[in-house]
């Protein structure tokens, strides 16, 4: 988890017009509330659902490559393992 510490100051200069307090405490609440949010979406499971689809793939013959597994310039013992 990442800790954002927002002071006043900074957004002032961001932008002078947010003089008021009234419009200071919506930009914090808002900033805020992506954060929360942001906390929330991160911890779903990236990859949830993939082993799954990638069956289904493979099963309807989706899963063919994009591009060449070798290349026909490509020598491999040119590599250095």
């Amino acid at each position: 988890m990442t800790a954002i510490e927002l002071r006043e100051e900074l957004f002032r200069e961001m932008n002078p017009l947010l003089d008021s307090e009234v419009a200071m405490k919506k930009i914090i609440s808002y900033v805020k509330e992506l954060v929360v949010a942001q906390n929330k979406k991160s911890t779903v499971a990236p990859r949830k659902g993939w082993a799954a689809a990638a069956k289904k793939a493979h099963a309807d013959g989706e899963d063919k490559l994009m591009i060449a597994d070798v290349f026909e310039d490509e020598r491999l013992e040119d590599w250095q393992w």
